[in-house]
């Protein structure tokens, strides 16, 4: 549950702070120009990655699935905000609500298509890389199954983005080059990180090294 809580917050998060955009020199070598909704999402791809190797396929996806409920549930709150009329003295009046948040709706539609084919191709090449390495090389199969599917997703929220004239097309490929890097650089960083989180669970759940915790099927009586 509480994977699942920072996986859905950080999701519904990335989708309400989006339009504000920053650079980052990373040590001289390259300035990153990226939306601050990019700064919570990789922690959605470390905790899916948590959540197949301990709790296995199924569990994963379930996950991802009840963050697309969350998703919608949260634009229907912001529609109803937006459209109740602020007072006189409101300290936030409706003009100023309406340019934060009114970008909500399509960051959400094009954040749900990205987020489904991202988050369903990293669990899907997770454990082909698992079945492949017979359980071995977590560092891999988590950067591995990440750098593809961190792709598929910078790529296609920014052309959604762009295609409903939220972002202009001149700005796509900058995004995208420094959306992606700054992507795989977290997905590098976080290795150690998934490591310390699957020992932890492994020890606390006293698992073997290749082990997944086994649900019990209900049966009917």
């Amino acid at each position: 549950m509480i994977l699942s809580a920072l996986f859905i917050t950080s999701l519904v998060v990335s989708n309400l702070i989006f339009q504000k955009f920053f650079y980052w020199d990373f040590f001289g070598i390259y300035t990153f120009e990226i939306s601050v909704g990019i700064l919570p999402y990789p922690i959605t791809f470390l905790i899916t990655d948590t959540i197949s190797e301990i709790y296995g396929k199924k569990k994963a996806n379930q996950v991802v699935t009840t963050g697309i409920f969350a998703s919608v549930f949260s634009l229907f709150i912001i529609y109803i905000a937006d459209y109740v009329p602020a007072t006189n003295w409101s300290p936030i009046g409706n003009e100023i609500f309406g340019r934060v948040f009114g970008a909500t709706a399509i960051a959400v539609f094009a954040s749900m298509v990205a987020y489904l084919l991202a988050q369903y191709v990293d669990i899907q090449l997770f454990h082909f890389w698992k079945k492949l390495t017979r359980g071995k090389h977590l560092w891999l199969r988590n950067n591995f199954s990440t750098f593809l599917s961190q792709f598929v997703d910078t790529f296609s929220v920014l052309f959604l983005l762009c295609t409903f004239n939220k972002i202009s097309w001149e700005l796509f490929g900058g995004l995208l080059l420094s959306g992606f890097l700054f992507k795989v650089l977290i997905a590098a960083i976080d290795t150690p990180f998934l490591y310390a989180a699957v020992f932890a669970f492994r020890k606390y759940f006293k698992l073997k090294p290749t082990e997944e915790i086994q649900f019990d099927q209900p049966t009917l009586e």
